[in-house]
């Protein structure tokens, strides 16, 4: 039976000059008791169908046409008192940035029970205790205690509970979460998913999942709706959709997975052109401009939708007639190993910050590994295990509080200031978000040329010659030097970002998180662009990343990370392939798989949060999370094994498989 049904849906973003039409009759069914998943690129219209659903759209934003039936009733016709109860009551939505959607000045629990004062009328008392119930409920730790934190006082996975919990308190009986994991390391991912499922069975409510993750998709939807351009292209069952895909668009979305990658060596598929502008009268199909198998009767059609299943629509005048396979992860043989001369060495590197009294946080303690000339050096972790700290440290950012960074052979700890920023020439920094690492004030021109002024490399001319080619490199046309970052897309942004990174000619790039933002289809131009240059230029990557399927798909070699410490570092495919760490395990079991098949076992799931680096566990620190620990974990356990190192007092045993974690081998 359906809960909630959008019947033929238009919405319009009103501009200066006419406007956008960010929906064009738009047809959805949710389910009672079912998850929805909804999928495309950005500017699909995903996110602008679920604020039409809840009355958010931006300024200018309206619904044209259709309606919007929630249990047969028309919201569109209701009255506003009406509407207001009836979204405020039994609608509740979870947004993509919990740090923007939660008010800075108001204390955790007065936010997640503010729907109980406004609604219900309870007392403060009351719907004090209720928030402490509801927090206890989405597995909040010490929630009579987080109830009187402010948000910045919390973690990114606590701070996602915090607003599920607040969309929760009212019982709602559909649930909407915008990209709910998309910012999130793959274990909070994991744990913020199997919650939403949970919650979603003990309340019997309907949930509309909206992410760009494929992944998320085969694993937790029951339904799946494509959208492209403002329009539904294909809606089926998750498992037939991904086992039968029927529109080409689709068909590009799960070629541009990594997984989808044949093999390490081969380049991801990356969807040629932009999604079109919606501003504009649009004939034809709206994939038709970017789709390789596209006739002229694609253009010239409007195409509608058609049946090839019970439950399976799509319009496509020339449908996908074979699955996508995708590998497993781990499955690419070895790169051909690289130079052995080493580029970069760093050895017990230890990052320390203040913490106010006498106490210490221990960021980063005591790591070392080697970079190669035209290697890349993956590093994974959860959020808050040092990795970005370290990235900083090598791009020199930050000083170390002890050991050694050396470049080239050379110590840069030893180096005077003006010694030290000549060989800082050498490493340069990709950030996670280029927008923000950017002066919005600034052309894209000076924006690049700013680090030759800096370092006096060459004259203007010569500066400008440098800049032109820059740009060429990374595929982006020298009208972009006028434009300011506001202009750009996130996958522009990041090819600026990267052209900035190589301005200076360096040998080593540290990317920090440089795709984890993007969309899929983005994420590969980017990914092979990255390729692309470092087989042109000897490129070396510090590749800094919570995914561990990018992170298979670029590096060489992989080091994993844990609350400041190195726990197991090898090549890419031994350490994906046959993880001796149990945190490593649990990392990789984290990851969504676009396999509707793949369930990840419950065994190798991460429980808890994060430990303190203030106070963080003696011995080995993944000891108080780890289903293997013992008496003898109190103890630190070496990083020892040759090409393959683990510091573990019980590693998996070379065969591990995704439920080895349940068989050590002491």
């Amino acid at each position: 039976m359906s809960l909630l049904r959008l019947v033929d849906l238009s919405t319009d973003i009103a501009l200066r000059r006419g406007a956008v039409h960010a929906l064009d009759h738009v047809n959805l069914e949710v389910r009672q008791g079912e998850t929805l998943g909804v999928v495309g690129e950005s500017g699909s219209g995903k996110t602008m169908t679920v604020l039409s659903v809840m009355g958010l759209l931006p300024a200018g934003g309206r619904v044209v046409n259709g309606q919007i039936l929630f249990d047969g009733r028309d919201l569109l016709a209701m009255a506003p008192e009406e509407l207001r109860r009836v979204r405020g009551v039994e609608m509740g939505m979870v947004f993509q940035d919990p740090l923007t959607s939660l008010n800075p000045t108001m204390r955790i629990g007065a936010q997640v029970s503010e729907p109980l004062r406004v609604h219900q009328g309870v007392s403060k008392a009351e719907a004090r205790d209720r928030a402490v119930e509801i927090l206890r409920r989405v597995g909040m730790p010490r929630p009579d205690k987080v109830v009187d934190d402010y948000p910045h006082q919390l973690s990114g996975g606590m701070r996602q509970r915090a607003v599920i919990a607040m969309a929760l308190i009212r019982s709602p009986r559909l649930l909407i979460a915008d990209e709910p994991t998309t910012a999130l390391d793959v274990t909070t991912q994991r744990q913020i998913l199997e919650l939403i499922d949970d919650l979603r069975d003990e309340f019997k409510m309907a949930v509309i999942l909206v992410t760009h993750d494929l992944g998320v998709i085969a694993s937790r939807a029951d339904r799946v709706a494509v959208m492209y351009a403002g329009r539904v292209v294909e809606t089926a069952t998750t498992e037939e959709l991904f086992r039968a895909p029927r529109h080409r668009y689709t068909e590009a979305l799960m070629h541009a997975l990594p997984e989808a990658a044949q093999g390490r060596e081969g380049k991801l598929y990356s969807i040629p052109g932009l999604p079109p502008d919606l501003s504009q009268p649009l004939t034809g199909c709206r994939f038709a401009p970017r789709c390789r198998n596209a006739t002229d009767a694609c253009r010239a059609t409007d195409v509608p939708l058609v049946r090839a299943a019970e439950d399976h629509l799509y319009a496509c005048l020339h449908p996908v007639t074979e699955a996508v396979a995708f590998a497993p992860r781990g499955a690419g043989e070895a790169r051909p190993s690289r130079a052995s001369d080493t580029i970069l060495s760093v050895r017990e590197l230890v990052k320390e910050y203040d913490a106010g009294g006498k106490s210490r946080v221990s960021a980063v303690s005591g790591v070392s590994f080697e970079v190669r000339t035209g290697e890349t050096l993956g590093i994974v972790g959860e959020s808050g295990c040092g990795k970005s700290t370290v990235g900083r440290l090598v791009a020199g950012l930050e000083e170390p509080t002890g050991g050694q960074i050396v470049l080239d052979g050379t110590d840069i700890g030893a180096l005077d200031r003006r010694a030290r920023r000549r060989m800082h020439r050498e490493v340069q920094l990709m950030f996670q978000d280029s927008y923000a690492a950017m002066n919005p004030r600034m052309r894209i021109d000076g924006i690049l040329t700013e680090p030759l002024e800096i370092q006096q490399v060459g004259d203007p001319a010569a500066r400008r010659s440098r800049v032109t080619r820059l740009l060429d490199q990374v595929g982006l046309p020298t009208r972009a030097l006028e434009r300011y970052p506001h202009e750009f897309s996130g996958g522009q942004l990041q090819r600026i970002g990267l052209a900035r990174s190589l301005a200076l000619e360096p040998r080593l790039i540290v990317a920090d998180e440089p795709v984890s933002a993007l969309d899929v289809s983005i994420q590969a131009q980017v990914l092979n662009l990255m390729r692309d240059l470092q087989a042109e230029l000897g490129l070396s990557y510090v590749f800094i990343s919570h995914d561990l399927s990018v992170v298979d798909y670029m590096a060489d070699r992989i080091a994993v990370m844990y609350l400041g410490k190195l726990v197991e570092i090898g090549p890419a495919s031994q350490v994906v392939r046959a993880a001796r760490h149990p945190y490593t395990q649990a990392l990789i079991d984290a990851v969504p798989s676009p396999d509707p098949g793949h369930a990840p076992s419950p065994a190798t799931a991460i429980r808890g949060e994060l430990p303190s680096a203030i106070d963080p566990p003696t011995g080995c620190r993944f000891r108080t999370r780890c289903p293997l620990a013992q008496d003898i974990c109190t103890t630190e356990p070496p990083l020892a094994g040759g090409p393959h190192q683990v510091a573990c007092h019980f590693p998996l045993r070379p065969e591990a498989t995704a439920t080895a974690t349940a068989t050590a081998a002491p």
